[in-house]
């Protein structure tokens, strides 16, 4: 894995814990999407691997080493969805509870790694629960997650808990130039402010096609508004990744509310300041915050109410926002 900058102080504050014998063995590490936080857990499971250490780095040579970097080693374990699957459940983690306490097959540390503790089932959970609070010698328990309020509270009460923020914002945008050199530092600066900092993210938002389909979304936000018609925006919207199109135009309207008070400066869509200035001189602070709430509860109640009729949700708020605007 390629190793980011910022993630020295926390890869260096985890290690030194284990230095000095404070070291959890069940670390629930808390990180948006883009942050980093595989490669830092990556780079713990090398260390605590390593028959060689050298200081807080491992050596790179010795054959627990080898077998980390070959993604072979028998005692470092993935506990995963299986494919085609959302959930963890209950089975898959008896079955690895059942291994962690057979002896290590290369003589050191047993590393358990879940890189979406919030797919665990409650029973799941449960299962893990009781294998944490009487883990077997040597082993370590990383758990990531990014929403640490959906996990069972004993589960995150046996855990050290620990949060890795997003990069200073200077650090993610010198480090997103480097990388692309070629994309304007406009785009770089919104695509990391709508990744809430995360550089990853931003990266992979600005060279996928999703880049492609917020600018053509954002202009068809502006044709809506300037002809009154913004029931044309439903075919942008009635798809099955309408959250995404959602949270831009949840931000555009948050962004319209700073514009009205004059904190253009904390805008999120810095590369869309003509399309803010409509929005904000269209409507009041009061009917662009209704607005905000409005589209924030119709992405809620898509993401979270199963079967919901998708289509005629997004029609009634389009024609409510259409009547609010038209109403000015």
């Amino acid at each position: 894995m390629n190793w980011y900058p910022w993630l020295n102080h926390a890869y260096r504050q985890l290690i030194e814990s284990h230095q000095q014998s404070r070291g959890h063995h069940a670390l629930l590490l808390h990180a948006h999407e883009g942050t980093g936080a595989d490669t830092l857990l990556y780079g713990l499971s090398r260390w605590l691997m390593c028959q060689d250490k050298q200081g807080i780095k491992s050596c790179g040579k010795c054959h627990g080493c080898h077998l980390m970097l070959a993604e072979t080693h028998s005692d470092w374990h993935v506990l995963a969805p299986e494919k085609g699957k959302s959930v963890i459940g209950v089975d898959a983690v008896r079955q690895l509870s059942e291994k962690l306490y057979e002896y290590s097959q290369q003589g050191g540390a047993k590393i358990v790694w879940l890189p979406a503790t919030e797919a665990l089932t409650d029973a799941a959970s449960n299962a893990l629960l009781k294998t944490l609070e009487e883990p077997p010698q040597n082993t370590y328990f990383l758990l990531r997650c990014q929403r640490p309020a959906d996990l069972l509270a004993t589960l995150r009460s046996r855990c050290f808990y620990y949060y890795l923020p997003a990069p200073e914002p200077q650090t993610g945008l010198q480090w997103l130039q480097n990388q692309l050199p070629a994309i304007s530092p406009l785009d770089i600066q919104t695509a990391l402010k709508l990744s809430q900092g995360a550089p990853l993210a931003a990266k992979q938002l600005l060279q996928t096609e999703k880049w492609h389909q917020r600018n053509t979304f954002c202009q068809a936000i502006a044709q809506a508004l300037f002809k009154y018609d913004t029931l044309s925006l439903l075919p942008l919207l009635n798809r099955d990744d309408a959250q995404q199109p959602l949270y831009w135009l949840i931000s555009l309207l948050s962004d319209a509310v700073k514009w009205r008070q004059g904190a253009q400066n904390y805008c999120i869509n810095q590369d869309q300041q003509e399309l803010l200035h409509h929005l904000a001189s269209g409507q009041s602070i009061e009917k662009l915050l209704k607005n905000v709430d409005d589209w924030s509860l119709c992405r809620h109640q898509l993401l979270s109410v199963a079967g919901i009729n998708r289509e005629l949700l997004l029609t009634e708020q389009l024609l409510n926002w259409e009547r609010q605007f038209s109403a000015v």
